[in-house]
């Protein structure tokens, strides 16, 4: 609350303009023209001239700041209801004030009354009229300022006198200006026999101590800017004058009583508490809190620590800020929402440190905001727009497929069941449906990432690992090349390491045996001789899902075949750890492999960059490795455009299983089966065909799922997959296997009496394994064969990954002269028949030459 409110003009010096600027708001005269010399300042702004009412003036003013606007009377009924009441304040000459009506009372915060003198009688009845509203009192006799008394006399009221500044004076009172000290000192009251007021004194709305003032130390705080108190013991105290812990004065303002005050600071050197704290009530928390921290930080943090890189690297400052600020927009429960929240203040505010910004900074740009009438469209930037519609159209691709909010987690964990008999065709089609969007629909969705990397580089694709992948610690480039670093026994288990030595040399040794290296070659007539060689593919590109899993089997199934077969170049991509780097296990299977470079990028975005190359990332010739819907159209994608001149090695998407039981199976063995691959993801799917099986037995396999998936780590994802699939019932294994050709799984699991024999009715599946031992996960890791497998229907006309992937097949020919002989005049014949005469002409001319 002010005392009272100085009303300036264009003599008063910056001096003086800092001191009154502490007591509280000026006002500024529409003929003010020291323009800088009050910005930042709290100000009312007097529209005084006389013209017409102009509307934009008064926007104008209070989007600058002006916490209020003064208007004239003949302006108000138009102002009222437009402009928010809070901010406009009515001037009045004694003589309209009976044309004041209560309308104009009670659409305004308050009321500026000129008036020649100041009869006490007359004030006291206007502000009864004006009840609830502020009354300021403006003497308009400039001849001598008003007295101590008059200014008690008018605040005792509740008025609030306006004092030109040509009557106030920062030295001492005359009998033609009054001590601006002097003013404010004038009402206050003390309830204590010493005389000294509370004070309390905080910092950016933190208390940091109660002390106590006396009129000399608040004059001087005054005059001086400086915080002086008032010792009950020892006189004056000047706040740091000895420990150098001195304080800026921002504000001093009175109570409602007019008894008490509040400084309001800036505290220097080790705080306010003697006990060099920075506030006699305890430790800092919240925003003040951090700001202490990151102030400390900024200062001391050792070199290459990540704070420190993050005061010093704004690139990596600018990524995780933007990271933070995607989380945040994603957050949808209230616990989520406050936790993304407090991590995008933490990165903002430090970045604020790093530029000397305060909270109080802060807060000071809010209160302008807040301040302006004016409103945009509250439209995005067209930048943003353009980004969120990618991002709705762009999932997030590389991100971790996360369960969506479970609303009974006791409920069962059940697969719904189907009679194939009594399905008409097309219940039949329904059943053999994956749960994923169909391809165009995927596409469109993954264009935006793949056409960024196309265009923009590594610029682009550092960006989108950023956002995607939650790795904004990539400096220059996304790739690592060979040789890589030796890793550990901290690093890599040493159990671990085995299992991957044991399962390459498996993988190894089938893959092998599929490269024979010989020469296919055919006498299809005498002296017509046709051959068929392999050539390795040049460079490959292996990706590596990373999203909810490590899996260092994939880096070994792509990566072995393309060793077998050849390939000089194996860049293998996976997303990174938040640190940007990769997971131990990958990075051994990628020296055992012979990669040539490791792209730490997931999702669409590393699709990309193998297809069209970057600034770092070599070009490959084709693309390797499963993923989910969202890679998969990455893939289908670039192979499509001629710009990329890229292959692919299958549609691979999210995976699947089909489970074959007879009544012989374990119902536990097929519980588990099940379960294995539907915990990859919450687009998985898996599918059990019954043959035969009573209720009782389909219930007990039920009955594993839900125990089992319980007690599993990934019990989550394994609760969505699982409501997607289907129990299929049938009477024969002729029937099962009939549905499982259509349905062409990725896996197919046996469970039957005679496994090895239904092994020939298989005509569509990614991989078979046969009986109650041969559970899906040895193909997965360890057994030798291919993991990396058709999905999503596509072993109808897709093979799963070999070492022939790996290769380019080449014909030859070889003709000799006896052989074109015979063979030269059926080629003529058929390219005139084709109307092809310069084929037949090349056959024709070597003919003349042979007798």
């Amino acid at each position: 609350m002010s005392v009272f409110i100085p009303l300036l003009d264009n003599n008063v010096d910056d001096a003086f303009l800092a001191s009154v600027s502490r007591l509280g708001p000026v006002i500024v005269p529409s003929a003010f023209t020291k323009t800088s010399a009050h910005r930042g300042f709290a100000h009312y702004s007097l529209l005084d001239h006389e013209t017409s009412l102009n509307f934009d003036d008064i926007v104008k003013v209070l989007d600058k700041g002006a916490e209020k606007a003064i208007i004239p009377l003949a302006w108000a009924n138009e102002v009222i209801g437009v402009i928010p009441k809070e901010r406009i304040l009515i001037l009045l000459d004694v003589g309209n004030v009976s044309a004041v009506s209560d309308r104009i009372r009670t659409g305004v915060s308050g009321i500026v009354l000129k008036a020649p003198t100041v009869d006490s009688d007359f004030i006291a009845s206007f502000t009864r009229f004006f009840s609830g509203a502020s009354v300021h009192v403006w003497n308009t006799d400039a001849s001598n300022p008003p007295s101590v008394a008059t200014i008690r006399e008018l605040r005792k009221a509740g008025n609030i006198p306006i004092i030109p500044s040509s009557l106030l004076t920062l030295e001492q009172t005359s009998d033609v200006r009054l001590n601006v000290a002097d003013a404010f000192i004038a009402p206050l009251v003390s309830d204590r026999t010493d005389g000294l007021f509370p004070t309390v004194v905080t910092e950016e709305n933190r208390s940091l101590g109660l002390v106590y003032s006396s009129a000399a130390s608040v004059k001087e705080s005054i005059l001086t800017g400086r915080g002086v108190y008032q010792s009950r013991k020892h006189g004056l105290w000047r706040k740091g004058e000895t420990s150098g812990a001195v304080q800026d004065v921002v504000s001093i303002r009175v109570d409602c009583d007019l008894d008490a005050l509040e400084f309001d600071v800036v505290q220097h050197g080790s705080g306010f508490c003697h006990l060099e704290r920075a506030s006699c009530f305890g430790e800092a928390r919240g925003l003040a809190a951090l700001q202490s921290t990151l102030r400390s930080r900024l200062e001391s943090a050792p070199e290459g620590s990540y704070t420190k890189r993050l005061f010093n690297d704004s690139a990596l400052l600018r990524a995780k800020i933007m990271e933070e600020a995607d989380e945040l927009c994603r957050a949808e429960t209230k616990e989520e929402v406050a936790f993304e929240a407090a991590d995008l203040i933490y990165f903002a505010l430090t970045k604020c440190t790093a530029a000397g910004v305060t909270i109080a900074d802060i807060e000071r740009s809010l209160d302008q905001k807040a301040k302006k009438v004016t409103r945009r469209a509250g439209n995005a930037k067209p930048q943003w727009v353009n980004a969120e519609a990618s991002s709705s159209t762009a999932k997030p691709v590389s991100q971790p497929t996360t369960p969506a909010k479970v609303v009974d987690p006791n409920a069962l964990i059940r697969m719904k069941t189907y009679v194939l008999a009594n399905a008409n065709t097309a219940e039949r089609a329904a059943l053999l449906k994956r749960p994923v969007l169909n391809s165009d629909a995927m596409i469109a969705k993954v264009k935006p990432i793949v056409d960024a990397v196309h265009t923009g580089g590594d610029k682009a694709l550092l960006g989108l690992v950023a956002k995607f992948d939650r790795c904004s610690t990539l400096k220059d480039t996304p790739i690592l090349r060979a040789p890589f670093p030796e890793l550990s026994s901290n690093e890599l288990d040493p159990t671990v390491r085995e299992a991957i030595d044991i399962a390459y040399a498996n993988v190894k040794k089938f893959h092998a045996a599929q490269n024979d290296g010989t020469t296919l070659k055919v006498e299809t007539m005498p002296g017509v001789v046709c051959s068929r060689f392999s050539r390795p593919i040049s460079r490959v590109g292996l990706y590596v899902p990373g999203g909810t899993a490590i899996l260092p089997s994939t880096a070994l199934m792509l990566g072995v075949p393309a060793q077998v077969a050849g390939c000089k170049e194996i860049v293998l991509a996976t997303p990174p750890r938040s640190d940007g780097s990769i997971s131990p296990e990958v990075m051994y299977a990628a020296k055992l492999v012979g990669a040539s470079a490791i792209l730490r990028a997931g999702g669409a975005q590393a699709v990309a960059a193998l297809a069209y190359g970057t600034e770092t990332v070599p070009k490959v010739d084709k693309i390797f490795g499963p993923g989910n819907q969202w890679v998969t159209a990455a893939k289908m994608l670039v192979q499509n455009d001629t710009d990329a001149l890229i292959s692919i090695d299958m549609p691979a998407g999210p995976s699947e299983v089909l489970v074959i039981a007879d009544t012989t199976c374990n119902p536990a063995f097929v519980a588990a089966d099940l379960l294995s691959q539907a915990e990859h993801g919450v687009d998985s799917q898996v599918v059990l065909i019954t043959v035969g099986l009573p209720d009782s037995t389909i219930a007990a396999i039920e009955d594993e799922v839900d125990r089992q998936a319980r007690a599993l780590p990934r019990v989550d994802i394994m609760r969505e997959s699982i409501a997607k699939s289907i129990i299929v019932k049938t009477t024969s294994v002729e029937e099962g296997l009939a549905f499982s050709n259509d349905y062409a799984p990725e896996h197919l699991i046996l469970h039957l009496k005679d496994a090895p024999g239904a092994v020939a009715l298989v005509q569509n599946a990614g991989s078979v394994f046969v009986g109650a031992y041969s559970p899906e996960s040895c193909g997965d890791y360890a057994s030798g064969t291919n993991h990396t497998l058709p999905t999503n229907g596509y072993a109808r006309q897709f093979s799963g990954v070999n070492t022939q992937s790996f290769q380019k097949h080449i014909t030859s020919q070889e003709v000799t002269a006896d052989g074109l002989k015979k063979l030269g005049p059926v080629v003529a014949t058929l390219a005139d028949c084709e109307g092809l005469g310069a084929h037949a002409n090349a056959v024709r001319i070597r003919l003349r030459t042979i007798s």
